[in-house]
């Protein structure tokens, strides 16, 4: 045994043993904030309302409510009313009424002539924990978008959701080039991101200024990276753990951290402050985006880039590069595969950090599971555009982003995953290695 590198290894164990005890101080100020209740807790307060047309009960119709909670679908009764139950006072809650689900002829009216969707109606829930929202139905013309505008509408809110996508599918691909490894925990650093820039920024919590918790994320998320690696991932390598073994590994890692997040935040919904105004501005056509939506692609498109600068010309970027194509012969030529598959897991990290903040914006909401929700797609990205190669999951996430909101125009919101998976299928057919991966000589 070589005693000098011993007490260096203890250090580092140390130094990831402190990392891990911060992240755990922070979740237990989350646990000591308070925290809104959960439908699991009995949400107390209701939200209700009636649908009728000329004093008649419309039964049937669907309405979507979304807010503190998540979304909830209802459908109204016999009698026309509908109600649920909400876990916040002094919250605003949107109400969608379905107008495809009206009866023919029938539609939402504004007898104001003033708003573009009467069938939205966004209200707050008083201190008495009670609220109804009824709706003006009468009979009218609807008013409908073009096929053409709300394709260039879906497209656009597909390159803006792949490019959040791509953030951790090009981490999950890193790891996997430099390690062989399938690591379904990354979803959990997804979530760890949100769940962090909650602590540093959120109301209830630190309430730090949003620029500065952003940063302060991804700085602890990168930081997670590491002490993960320190802790978990290099013992296991260097004890000759096999790829299945370390599969295994992290989907143990992936339940405990999912179920950590829900002891200590519970099970409902959290909201980060809002990161810009939400009002939509009109671009083109029908594509109207709101200020936050384009910082969020700014900030995506900011970070993709400067990535992809260093993969392409720095030194490091070159060795990351060199041991996906062959860990041997990198080692053999001089680079330190360990330092390199250290700074992989650093940033995939903090990049993972950074895309859980953008879904919590893109949902909206936090909630202790939501990285398992992309975790699937995540995947897909990179199996599309091939394994291990980081340009191949960025071409892959925005695919895969596009045709996730472009799929919504013909088959239920609720099933436009399908969709994606069922691309990702026949490219796997025609072309095995994915989009930009090489094919592997066998023998």
């Amino acid at each position: 045994m070589n005693h000098a590198t011993a007490p260096r290894g203890r250090v580092r164990v140390g130094a990831a043993v402190a990392l891990l005890t911060a992240f755990l101080a922070v979740l237990v100020g989350l646990a000591l904030a308070p925290q809104p209740a959960s439908a699991a807790d009995g949400d107390p307060y209701t939200l209700s309302g009636n649908v009728h047309h000329e004093g008649e009960p419309l039964e049937g119709v669907a309405l979507a409510i979304d807010g503190p909670g998540g979304e909830q679908l209802v459908v109204t009764d016999a009698e026309g009313r509908w109600q649920v139950k909400v876990p916040e006072r002094g919250a605003t809650y949107t109400v969608a009424l379905d107008e495809e689900t009206l009866p023919d002829g029938v539609t939402v009216i504004d007898e104001s002539g003033e708003d573009d969707s009467p069938n939205v109606v966004e209200a707050e829930m008083g201190a008495g924990g009670r609220l109804a929202v009824n709706f003006f139905i009468g009979e009218g013309e609807r008013n409908t978008v073009g096929f053409v505008d709300q394709l260039v509408d879906r497209v656009f809110k597909g390159i803006n959701f792949g490019l959040m996508l791509a953030l951790a599918a090009v981490g999950i691909s890193l790891v996997y080039g430099t390690t062989k490894l399938s690591n379904f925990a990354h979803a959990e650093m997804v979530t760890f991101g949100a769940v962090v820039a909650y602590g540093l920024a959120g109301a209830a919590t630190l309430g730090l200024p949003l620029w500065l918790a952003l940063i302060l994320t991804i700085v602890l998320a990168a930081l997670m990276g590491l002490a993960l690696d320190v802790a978990l991932w290099k013992p296991l390598r260097r004890r000759g753990a096999g790829v299945v073994q370390l599969m295994i590994v992290s989907i143990g890692l992936s339940l405990a951290m999912r179920f950590i997040f829900q002891f200590f935040i519970g099970g409902g919904t959290l909201q980060l402050p809002p990161l810009a105004d939400t009002a939509k501005i009109p671009l083109f056509g029908a594509v109207a985006v709101s200020p936050m939506e384009m910082m969020s692609m700014a900030l995506s498109l900011v970070v993709l880039v400067a990535f992809a600068a260093w993969l392409t010309y720095s030194r490091v970027g070159k060795a990351t590069r060199a041991i996906s194509d062959n860990p041997a012969l990198a080692s053999a030529t001089g680079i330190d595969v360990d330092k390199v598959v250290r700074i992989v897991w650093v940033l995939s990290g903090a990049m993972a950090g950074l895309a859980g903040v953008l879904y919590a914006y893109y949902r909206p909401g936090i909630r202790f599971d939501m990285g398992m929700h992309i975790l699937l797609l995540v995947f897909a990205a990179v199996t599309l555009g091939g394994l291990g190669t980081a340009y191949g999951a960025l071409v892959g996430a925005l695919i895969v982003g596009v045709l996730v909101e472009v799929s919504s125009l013909w088959i239920p919101a609720d099933l436009r995953y399908v969709g994606a998976l069922f691309v990702l299928i026949l490219v796997l057919l025609l072309r095995p290695q994915g989009l930009l991966g090489r094919r592997e000589r066998i023998g």
